[in-house]
């Protein structure tokens, strides 16, 4: 190898170094921005709160909310679990571990690292951005910053909200609550233009089992982006500052058809309701 060829690729890995920083940089800034969104002295919750709402509505939240708790709206998930590469006969399953920080309706951060045999990926999805990188060194994903990717990352974090940020989802500007059946109701969320629905199944006592909505994605054989069937299963709910909520979620594409496929399957291990 000659001495330019060398230069090269030493200049080459040394750039890719220093953009992989810039993106780790800018997920500290993002997370950091999002849980300045949390409110400082935030009121407590109270029955009143949810009496005017349909019953399986008012049975959600206070399955959901302790009362008394102090409504934070921000949460740090920590997690580990599996993400598929594949599809539904050939998943590909990765190893991963991740935080996420949910600022409905701000947006979310979700920092990944995962394996499986030779394979490592890492980077992170946002509101604002899709980036992974392939052995640490090699950019595999870039996306952000078109009208797609805001409107399909707006359905991801709209429907987290609804199992993971209970206190973000109280009546008042943008949201609104509505009964399909007495196990089922119907959250809206209008912001900035962008709208969503997210349809719960409750349980008899007010624990969501399942969640589904129509989201924007371009996961299906012809790559465009179109409204499709998107959802998934919640179990093992635990308790966190007040906040009762799913430890263990599975969820996919096409949910609820033949062609479902659970590329997310996610274990909670701790949530942390940040200030800064």
């Amino acid at each position: 190898m000659n001495t330019l060829a060398l230069v090269l690729i030493i200049l080459a890995g040394l750039t890719l170094s220093f953009w992989r920083l810039l993106d780790r940089r800018a997920d500290r800034q993002a997370m950091h921005e999002l849980a300045l969104s949390q409110p400082a002295q935030p009121v407590s919750f109270s029955a009143e709160m949810v009496a005017h709402l349909p019953e399986p509505v008012r049975r959600y939240f206070l399955y959901t909310i302790r009362l008394g708790t102090p409504l934070y709206t921000v949460a740090r998930i920590r997690m580990k679990g599996r993400f598929g590469m594949g599809d539904r006969d050939k998943p590909g399953y990765l190893d991963f571990t991740a935080t996420q920080v949910l600022a409905m309706p701000a947006g979310f951060v979700w920092q990944m690292r995962a394996k499986g045999g030779l394979m490592r990926l890492s980077g992170s999805d946002s509101h604002s951005w899709t980036r992974f990188w392939l052995m640490g060194i090699l950019p595999v994903a870039r996306q952000g910053g078109d009208p797609d990717h805001t409107r399909s990352a707006f359905g991801r974090y709209v429907a987290e909200s609804v199992f993971w940020t209970p206190g973000a989802l109280l009546p008042g500007p943008g949201i609104s609550w509505e009964s399909r059946d007495p196990d089922h109701a119907r959250v809206t969320i209008d912001y900035r233009g962008l709208s969503q629905a997210v349809d719960l199944k409750l349980a008899s006592d007010g624990q969501p089992t399942e969640v589904r909505f129509e989201r924007w994605s371009n996961a299906n054989p012809q790559k465009r982006h179109r409204l499709q069937p998107f959802g998934g299963y919640l179990s093992e709910f635990q308790t966190f500052g007040g906040f009762r909520l799913p430890t263990h979620v599975e969820a996919g594409n096409h949910f609820g058809t033949e062609q479902y496929f659970a590329f997310f399957v996610a274990d909670v291990t701790a949530v942390e309701y940040p200030h800064d």
